[in-house]
């Protein structure tokens, strides 16, 4: 989370329970993958909790050099290619699912552009009004063709799957987005990560109805 270290580790503990409970609701590892996404966030706001503790001491710079690392790993690298992948296994349609490998390439390709920067270009992390600023120098000429490709791998997948509630994951994302970048721009995405617990919500929710589903066809195969 993006206003202290407490706040994140109390983030990260509430993501983590949503998590589990997430995974207990899956029925076939194919579910697993998106069932999981609440524990990356999770994962990702303990570790900007402890860079929370380490910024303000310069006897840990190396320390935080890893953490800055490590979050945007998460939230520039990750993120991009795990949803469309955890929705495209959990697909049935063969149209859907070839729309959705489209949406796996292109999140595939911003996650490499990003991995690119992250490693060949300086990057730090500071404290400034009560947010994490994540300075990141990475070459102008392709950040708005990134950022595009970012969302559309982020929030456009959740629209074409056949699941009924998963528009509730795009539609979170999207709004999350909307906001952070209106009113939290030079913190985007550290402030961004705050609305990661509802994200995670509707990926409870989700996996609540896939659950149901899978019940009542296996009622039906057995009757």
């Amino acid at each position: 989370m993006c206003f202290s270290a407490n706040a994140s580790f109390g983030a990260g503990i509430v993501l983590t329970f949503i998590g589990i409970g997430a995974i207990r609701k899956t029925q076939h590892p194919s579910q697993i993958p998106f069932a999981c996404i609440p524990l990356i966030f999770a994962v990702q706001q303990i570790t900007e909790g402890f860079l929370w503790l380490t910024l303000p001491n310069p006897n840990w710079i190396e320390t935080q050099r890893v953490l800055t690392y490590l979050f945007l790993l998460f939230a520039q690298i990750i993120f991009p290619i795990w949803v469309p992948i955890a929705i495209l296994f959990l697909e049935k349609e063969s149209t859907r699912k070839n729309i959705q490998r489209i949406l796996v390439v292109l999140g595939t390709l911003v996650s490499m552009y990003l991995t690119y920067c992250l490693f060949m270009f300086q990057i730090q992390a500071k404290i400034i009004s009560y947010h994490i600023a994540y300075e990141q120098n990475y070459p102008p000429a392709f950040k708005y063709a990134a950022g595009i490709l970012y969302v559309i791998s982020t929030i456009i997948p959740p629209f074409f799957s056949h699941i009924k509630k998963m528009w509730l994951l795009g539609l979170t994302i999207f709004i999350s987005y909307i906001i952070t970048t209106i009113f939290y721009d030079n913190y985007l995405v550290s402030v961004w990560c705050f609305f990661a617990s509802i994200i995670s919500i509707s990926v409870y929710i989700i996996m609540i109805e896939i659950r149901i589903k899978t019940v009542k066809v296996l009622n039906t195969l057995i009757i």
